[in-house]
């Protein structure tokens, strides 16, 4: 939490002004100090806002404060300001409904934080003499309406050109009479903390590559990406003119497809004003590659318009490319998946009634999240707001971050909240895999209580036996062979899967523990975790090493998570998983659980050509059927869109889910060949383990100790692997033949022999 002095209070203006008013602070420079050396302004809100300093955006953001745990943490922003302050000058505010009492997830419920949106600033004004000016938001402040008036994250923005008010944030406007006070709201400023992560940003445009006609006549715009963001545009039509914008991230029968938004209507609409008007709908968000634009005045062409892609500011620092076109798209959809759902926060889908922190979703996504983009700071502030919803329900992480589902209704088919195997398991698989990627040892630290309450939590809930073997499971979520209205229906035994899950967190906590000195908790949790792997073995494994359920994804986990209790069984897991693979036709049968851990679990078991196979497959349901249909991010099931066009007739089918992208990891290390031997990469594997289908890859990665890269090619029976390691870091690379070299700091080229589908350990 901030210990900066605060002399603001939160207000709020006498009059809603539909849900998006504008407030104003005139003020003038105290004299008699001399030059002001700086201005910092600090911002927050009940609901989104956007600020300004006589006219001009205070900083880049949109969307702040973004959407925390507000019971608990509501996240100001700092802005350097000093060059926007003049000897008289205004700070102006826009508010809109956002996530604090806009619509959240499916139930048609709003306001579920609060029914008033409210403004808490302060600007601080350094002179040359060391006075310091503040300027507060309180009572003296004024509100008045905006061209907004609609606004809701879901549903989209309405705005009313001729209702702009000119010059509103700037000195000498004349505020009319609808034009009011404000008052002060109760708030308790303990819950003030400067944010752990970056700002949400416009990162980019998106221009059109066609517009054309639907077949019912409707004019149609493809931006050729499904992204995550808004229109933005100039246009200008006789006043009272509605232009209106629908999205949708897929067309059916040559018309928009909106079904899978469910209730989200994904409409903004433009009243014109009769002049030039410029419009950009900042207080709601779409996921979408197809814009419906009816009312346009004249001939819409595709460069009257553009999409604004909007995510939180994270920086690029992996990259993968390979010889198969396919894989290669798969690569980009699974890095525009996380563009679209890391806005402010990890989020299942950016488009329908949901948007929800899915736990589960993250939990298995985060090594990949990892490597692609530096989100260290975006998900350690997630993780407070994780703890802080863990802490005040008795140690249940629950399935959504922040939790919003607790204040809807309890579906009938889900019981009572109870701790979730993967999906729970966010709370020490996150942190755990941010170390391994960063080595930032505070990130342990500060996550050590909460990794360790709900490790213990799950011990409660263990039978006698030592089996996670009750109470509602999501388990393998999606299966692709469960029916489209039953996703929970997997092949793989909920116990089971849970069990297993249950280890893995049980051994990170005991080594998260060590690490931190608590060795008395190491002991405690490396036992349980014996326990649990012994009751395991005991229950699920059968005497010839079948796993109870015999499906990919309980020995893909057993395999992955190091469960079973001798090399022999781990051979046989292997050698079954294969199998299962090669019978299915190397199509995908994992559904969540699974999917992230089956590739690592046939490489891991020298079946490298299984897992090649198994990522090269192009029917359905695999990775690369979404590309061969034309997807540019991430399904949600695998099979979203069925082969004929259609949508998936499930409630289930976002075109832009991450989570079936943790393949990636697997594409990282196992393709690409960069594995971390120590937290942060202070020491690294490099083991390509090339195979049928690929030809040549190349990755790279800017650790904490500098960029290691790694290309490999693979002609007539001979392997050439060039790899550059940063100054001070050491490297282990491992050829396909199994000769190792260990290397630091430089360049270095190495041949080998190759014989493609046999694999040598590492």
């Amino acid at each position: 939490m901030t210990s900066t002095p605060w002399h603001a209070a939160m207000i709020t203006p006498e009059e809603d002004f539909d849900g998006a008013p504008l407030l104003r602070k005139e003020f003038t420079l105290e004299e008699g100090h001399g030059a002001v050396v700086k201005a910092t302004l600090r911002a927050t809100a009940l609901g989104v806002y956007e600020a300004f300093i006589n006219g001009a955006p205070v900083g880049p953001d949109v969307l702040s404060p973004g959407w925390s745990s507000y019971e608990w943490r509501l996240r100001y922003r700092s802005y350097d300001v000093t060059a926007l302050i003049k000897p008289t000058s205004v700070i102006g505010v826009e508010l809109g409904n956002g996530w604090y009492r806009g619509r959240l997830a499916w139930h048609g419920l709003s306001n579920l934080y609060g029914n008033e949106l409210g403004f808490f600033g302060q600007l601080d004004i350094e002179f040359a003499d060391g006075h310091v000016q503040t300027v507060a938001s309180d009572p003296s402040w004024q509100a008045g309406p905006s061209a907004t008036i609609f606004n809701d994250l879901y549903d989209g923005q309405t705005i009313d050109a001729r209702r702009l008010q000119a010059g509103w944030a700037e000195p000498g406007f004349a505020s009319g009479t609808d034009w009011t006070g404000v008052r002060e709201l109760a708030f308790d400023g303990g819950r003030l903390a400067e944010p752990v992560g970056p700002p949400v940003v416009r990162a980019g445009v998106v221009r059109p590559v066609k517009v054309f006609t639907s077949p019912g006549g409707k004019t149609l715009v493809d931006f050729g990406q499904n992204l995550v963001g808004w229109l933005r545009f100039s246009v200008q039509g006789e006043a009272g003119r509605a232009v209106t914008v629908r999205h949708a991230e897929v067309l059916e029968d040559g018309e928009l497809g909106v079904r899978p938004l469910r209730s989200a209507k994904a409409t903004d609409t433009f009243i014109l004003s009769g002049g030039r008007d410029t419009f950009e709908p900042t207080k709601t968000f779409h996921g979408f590659r197809y814009a419906e634009i009816t009312g346009w005045p004249g001939t819409l062409m595709p460069n009257d318009l553009e999409a604004v892609v909007v995510h939180s500011d994270l920086e690029r620092i992996g990259s993968f490319e390979c010889s198969n076109d396919l894989v290669n798209q798969l690569h980009r959809n699974i890095v525009w998946g996380l563009r679209g759902n890391f806005l402010d926060l990890p989020t299942d889908c950016p488009q329908r009634d949901e948007r929800l922190g899915w736990t589960g979703d993250i939990a298995v996504f985060a090594p990949t999240a990892a490597y692609l983009y530096d989100v260290k700071g975006f998900l350690q502030d997630w993780l407070l707001d994780l703890a802080a919803e863990q802490k005040a329900q008795d140690g249940l992480v629950p399935i959504t971050v922040p939790d919003a589902l607790k204040y809807c209704p309890q579906p009938p088919e889900f019981p009572a909240p109870e701790s979730s195997a993967l999906w729970s398991e966010a709370s020490v698989w996150v942190p755990w895999a941010l170390w391994e990627a960063y080595g930032d040892h505070s990130v342990l630290e500060n996550q050590y209580e909460s990794m360790a309450a709900h490790t213990r939590r799950v011990e409660g809930l263990l039978s006698p036996a030592g089996l996670w073997d009750s109470g509602f499971q999501f388990g393998d979520w999606l299966d692709p062979d469960a029916a489209p209205d039953q996703p929970w229906a997997a092949k793989a035994d909920t116990a089971v899967v849970a069990t297993a899950c249950m280890y893995r967190t049980a051994r990170l906590t005991a080594q998260a523990a060590g690490l931190l000195g608590k060795h008395d908790d190491e002991a405690h949790f490396n036992a349980l975790a014996d326990r649990v792997r012994n009751a395991f073995a005991e229950h699920y494994v059968a005497a010839d090493g079948t796993i109870r359920s015999d499906c990919t994804t309980v020995y893909a986990l057993a395999i992955a998570f190091d469960v079973l209790l001798t090399p022999e069984l781990r051979d046989f897991a292997g050698n079954r998983l294969a199998e299962l693979v090669r019978a299915n036709g190397y199509r995908v049968s994992t559904g969540f659980a699974g999917t992230p851990f089956i590739t690592h679990a046939l490489t891991d078991t020298g079946h490298v050509d299984e897992a090649y196979r198994l990522l090269l497959e192009e029917g359905c349901p695999s990775w690369l059927y979404p590309v061969t249909m034309g997807a540019t991010t991430v399904w949600e099931r695998w099979d979203s869109m069925l082969p004929d066009g259609s949508i998936n007739p499930g409630e289930m089918t976002s075109f832009n889910h991450y989570a079936l992208g943790a393949v990636a990891d697997w594409m990282h290390k196992a393709i690409g060949g960069i594995r971390p031997l120590a937290p942060g990469y202070a020491s690294v594997l490099i083991h390509p383990q090339p195979g049928e289908g690929i030809d040549w890859a190349r990755t790279s990665l800017k650790t904490p100790h500098g960029e290691v890269r790694v290309s490999w090619t693979s002609d007539g029976g001979e392997f050439r692997l060039e790899a550059t390691v940063p100054d001070g870091v050491a490297a282990d690379v491992v050829l396909p033949d199994g000769a190792r070299h260990s290397v630091e700091g430089g360049t270095y080229s190495f041949g080998a022999p190759l014989t493609l589908g046999v694999a040598t350990g590492a």
